[in-house]
């Protein structure tokens, strides 16, 4: 398989009209003020409507978000504000970081497998203090 599938899109007059969607996938990262669940759950909240709106995915195109966190963040899961955002049929898996000496403390990132149109670029989301990060990408804001 291609890793291609047609999503139909249906016209005044009842007809389907196919158009070509793959599977992408999305990256994002944020910083967070401080170890808190507040903070973790607010910094998750605003990268996922970021990345959701610059790309014009609706909870329908997901396919699955993978969250980590730098090893300072561990108060809460950011699994918790997706299912908050109405994600609750989506996979969502949380995991930790590697401590590279040296590395961006402070950090929540995503990637997030979704179906979207064949001719879209993947906007990637990097907020706050991550933009350093990326600074390669036009989305890296």
């Amino acid at each position: 398989m291609s890793g291609r599938r047609a999503a139909g899109a249906r016209s005044t007059a009842g007809d389907v009209r196919l158009r070509a969607v793959r599977l992408i996938a999305f990256r994002g990262a944020n910083s967070v003020a401080a170890n808190e669940a507040g903070a973790i759950l607010d910094a998750t909240e605003v990268l996922m409507h970021e990345l959701l709106g610059r790309n014009g995915l609706e909870t329908g195109d997901l396919v699955s978000c993978l969250f980590t966190l730098t090893p300072d963040l561990n108060a809460e899961f950011p699994a918790v504000a997706a299912r908050r955002m109405g994600l609750s049929r989506v996979p969502l898996m949380c995991a930790q970081e590697i401590a590279v000496p040296g590395s961006m403390t402070g950090v929540i990132r995503v990637m997030i497998h979704a179906y979207s149109d064949d001719r879209r670029e993947p906007v990637h989301v990097y907020l706050g203090e991550t933009a350093a990060l990326r600074q390669d990408l036009h989305g890296a804001q």
